[in-house]
């Protein structure tokens, strides 16, 4: 008796090696997700330097905030020579100021207008950079732990 076609465990055998394959896809795309966020945030911190130091080269300070602000909320969408404002800034410095790509966000803080800190989080390592990091005139390092 020659009976064509497959039998249940070979069925099974290849549903369980399909079931594996898609389980590692997904793992692995998340992973470059969390990757691209990461590189992303790194990006953004740096344009924002480059428009902080434009201003900076231009009013001899940067934009002054006392107290810690969002940026690339509705209040804090652009940089002109005002400062950080809300959309429509004439001769701006950066006309979009980013928001973070995930759920954390980006703030601000410059008490007397000769420093600044950009403060984000990462979700994974990028250059050697993890968790909490902060971009200064100096650079972007991770954010010193306290104790």
């Amino acid at each position: 008796m020659n009976k064509k076609g497959f039998t249940l465990i070979e069925l099974l055998v290849v549903i369980a090696i399909i079931g594996l394959l898609s389980t590692l896809a997904v793992v692995a795309l998340s992973s470059a997700r969390e990757k691209a966020r990461d590189s992303k945030r790194l990006s953004d911190l740096k344009q924002v330097q480059t428009a902080l130091e434009l201003h900076y080269t231009d009013n001899s300070a940067y934009p002054e905030e006392p107290t810690a602000i969002t940026l690339g909320t509705d209040d804090y969408n652009c940089l002109n020579v005002d400062g950080f404002q809300a959309t429509g800034c004439e001769n701006a410095y950066m006309g979009l100021v980013p928001a973070d790509p995930g759920t954390t966000s980006y703030t601000y803080l410059s008490a007397d207008g000769t420093n600044y800190t950009l403060t984000a989080t990462l979700e994974g390592t990028v250059s050697g950079l993890s968790g909490d990091i902060q971009a200064t005139p100096s650079g972007i390092m991770v954010v010193p732990v306290a104790g």
